[in-house]
């Protein structure tokens, strides 16, 4: 374990701070296994992380989100995070000197990459320890180039804190499916279906049709991941079809299921 309660990367590639001409401080791979978190902390380099497998959930206080192998989240210096499995994954980090990144490619807010062939080669690239440092300073320019935003909103689902609101989320987070209205849960936990929208716009700053939505989004992220087809994704999260169930995930995540999660074979 280091110092600040994180486990001890695997580092893939050496350029330091002793390097003048390198950007990179360096990449390494943290295996997260299921179930597994790091603590919150934050860095003074820039970060940019990415699951090599599995699903890797992201929570900082300006937004949470789920990242398949396609997706890297742009984490600024100095910002609070908390990466997370969902199921067995590996993230990698490259970590970058803020006084050496073009302003032009450092966002000051956390920001959703695409991670393409191109990006992963130079990646490789840089795992390199034979580079010069002129080799590495064009190769990183380049990077830099590479590094391109997608239009990915955070799917954070806040729980409320009222017991009568937590309850119907926690049966909805158990059962994403279950499509009963306020007031069939207002019966259930003691409450008029006006209180219960209004509580869950009060404490989670959605109204509850939008918060049901986001929930849904985040449970068939783990489905997709896996390669269920969109039918039986749709049908777990409550959609009649699985057009209606795409239409609603690029609704909200800002991509279709199949640009999330590019996986071949899938129906």
């Amino acid at each position: 374990m280091s110092r600040n309660g994180q486990p001890t990367p695997r580092t893939r590639a050496g350029p330091t701070t002793a390097v003048p001409a390198a950007t990179a401080l360096f990449i390494g791979d943290f295996p997260l296994p299921r179930g597994h978190g790091l603590p919150t902390h934050h860095h003074r380099s820039h970060q940019l992380a990415w699951p090599t497998r599995g699903l890797l959930r992201i929570h900082t206080t300006l937004g949470s989100w789920l990242l398949p192998p396609s997706l890297a989240l742009w984490i600024p210096a100095g910002v609070a995070h908390a990466p997370a499995s969902e199921g067995d994954a590996v993230m990698s980090s490259l970590y970058l000197q803020p006084a050496r990144c073009p302003a032009t490619a450092s966002w000051p807010q956390p920001t959703v990459l695409g991670v393409d062939l191109l990006l992963r080669a130079l990646l490789d690239h840089l795992l390199r320890d034979d580079l010069a440092p002129e080799a590495r300073a064009r190769a990183e320019a380049v990077l830099f180039d590479a590094l391109r935003p997608v239009p990915v909103t955070d799917v954070s689902a806040p729980e409320p804190k009222d017991a009568r609101a937590r309850g119907v989320a926690r049966a909805l987070a158990a059962n994403p499916a279950d499509d009963r209205t306020l007031s069939a849960w207002g019966t259930q936990v003691g409450a008029s279906a006006r209180t219960l929208a209004r509580l869950f716009t009060a404490e989670t700053g959605l109204a509850f049709g939008q918060w049901r939505k986001r929930l849904r989004m985040r449970a068939s992220m783990s489905l997709l991941a896996q390669g269920l087809p969109l039918d039986a994704v749709a049908h777990r999260v409550g959609y009649a079809s699985a057009s209606s169930f795409a239409a609603a995930f690029h609704h909200v995540v800002g991509l279709t299921p199949r640009q999330y999660f590019p996986l071949e074979g899938r129906d």
